[in-house]
């Protein structure tokens, strides 16, 4: 490959210096891609303004709520494992659109579902779907963007995740009403999917993927889009063609269990189990329900569900413009103790019995916000864009599901245990349990996750294969 890829550069010399198109190109290319984390956050979240009108049209039992809710995610692990060796034989862009086309006939199906077995198997298409994109999205973005972008391009999945979810509570609100109005919550759900198959029809393929499948003509030519100039270019097919000299000795799923491997496994598998684990999504799921027992009214702990989702949608902003330029390792040191001091805070409040007003009110807000300030400006920014890096090109598909299953696999436990917590360690213990929990994940970045910010995917592979994952960083 070395000599052919020689032998086509000097076709492409001749190139006027486009940096500025560049990078509006690769901006352009993550948007669009992105457009599968708005489905993720919508498809996620409306469930939970629809699953009451599902429950009166079909007299739904609790097992029945559960299973129509539990269906997406169990289709999202599925979904996850399943598409990274789609992705690996046919391309990260058919794989996109592929996945947009089972999220447009997962929505259709739910909106015209006769009863409730059909919407449990749309339900399990629609995660199976969001699954894909959780995987592919991340790696097909960091394969685009260059080295000191790329932090904040592969994050923008998750701020418009965010966006996603509030969509979803907005929609919820708007056509909250007759009988049916479920039908229409779950349809609405097809127009981003449009946008998003319509779309990366005009998108590139990744060069990476391309190259690895000695397409190099197509692969250069595209990495010149990306990049407008030949210095770059040229830098980065140097690291490419030297890292597929040290070629994975296992192939499939084998080649996750070598040994030198394990270390880019555990800092990605880790992140994905304890961005879920570390509890975010009981303050997104259970925030009405813990705040109304309080003594809060309805439309008021409404109103503060919605201030964290806001809150969340401004700090993954806010980490967005920041990781590349702090850095993934130290943003996630250096945000996690505030998180479980939060933590550790809301649960003080909820020490005495009286009624939570005045001051501890304001508190218990404001600590609940800054516990979604912290949590999500974190772990939640840096969990699909570590996962995105730190693997070998020939593995990195399979194991981003794997590291996506992992996500799910703990969003599952999570949402299956926080009811149980609650009413056997009180509100109390169940969020000081969630704040060691982010002490834990503090603990485990500092021995376990490198910092890959302005470092090439090229860099991350060698530095693994040599056995120094962490470079010159110290811990």
């Amino acid at each position: 490959m070395q000599s052919r890829v020689s032998e086509l550069l000097p076709e492409f010399s001749h190139l006027e210096d486009r940096r500025k198109e560049a990078k509006r190109y690769v901006a352009m290319a993550a948007a669009v891609a992105a457009i599968g984390g708005l489905l993720f956050g919508y498809d996620t979240g409306i469930i939970a303004s629809a699953l009451i009108y599902v429950t009166r049209s079909f007299s739904l039992s609790t097992a029945g709520q559960e299973w129509i809710a539990a269906a997406l995610n169990l289709g999202a692990v599925a979904g996850a494992l399943l598409s990274g060796p789609v992705s690996d034989r046919y391309g990260r862009r058919p794989a996109v659109i592929f996945a947009a086309l089972v999220f447009i006939a997962g929505s259709i199906g739910c909106g015209l579902a006769p009863n409730q077995g059909t919407l449990i198997v749309a339900r399990l298409f629609l995660g199976c779907a969001i699954g894909a994109t959780t995987q592919i999205v991340p790696v097909y973005v960091a394969e685009l963007a260059p080295a000191e972008r790329r932090g904040g391009l592969v994050s923008l999945f998750q701020m418009v995740f965010s966006l996603g979810l509030l969509l979803a509570f907005f929609v919820g609100y708007e056509l909250a009403g007759p009988r049916d109005c479920w039908r229409m919550m779950f349809m609405l759900g097809v127009i981003p999917a449009v946008l998003l198959a319509v779309g990366m029809f005009f998108l590139p393929e990744s060069p990476r993927w391309l190259l690895h499948h000695q397409q190099e003509r197509r692969a250069i030519s595209i990495l010149y889009r990306l990049r407008g100039h030949h210095e770059p270019v040229h830098r980065e097919l140097n690291d490419l063609l030297a890292t597929n000299d040290e070629t994975v000795e296992e192939s499939g799923w084998k080649a996750l269990r070598q040994r030198w491997v394990r270390p880019a496994l555990i800092a990605a598998l880790g992140v994905a189990a304890l961005s879920q684990l570390s509890g975010p999504n009981v303050i997104v799921y259970y925030a009405p329900i813990i705040l109304a027992k309080t003594g809060l009214g309805h439309s008021a702990a409404l109103l503060t569900s919605v201030g964290v989702g806001i809150t969340s949608t401004i700090t993954t902003g806010m980490g967005i413009a920041l990781i590349d330029r702090v850095g993934r390792r130290r943003m996630l040191l250096v945000m996690l103790p505030f998180a479980a001091l939060s933590l550790f805070v809301l649960g003080s409040i909820f020490l005495s019995n009286a009624p939570i007003a005045g001051m501890r009110m304001a508190a218990m807000v404001a600590a609940l916000l800054g516990y979604i300030f912290f949590n999500f400006g974190s772990l939640s920014v840096a969990v699909w864009l570590i996962a995105s890096e730190v693997f070998p090109l020939e593995i990195r598909s399979k194991a981003m599901g794997l590291a996506s299953a992992t996500v799910w696999l703990s969003d599952t436990l999570v949402s299956l245990v926080t009811l149980t917590l609650v009413n056997a360690l009180g509100s109390t213990g169940t969020f000081w349990l969630f704040g060691l929990v982010n002490v834990l994940a503090f603990v485990f970045v500092w021995a376990f996750v490198p910092e890959t910010a302005g470092t090439t995917l090229e860099e991350i592979e060698t530095r693994l294969h040599q056995g120094n994952f962490f470079g010159t960083h110290k811990r």
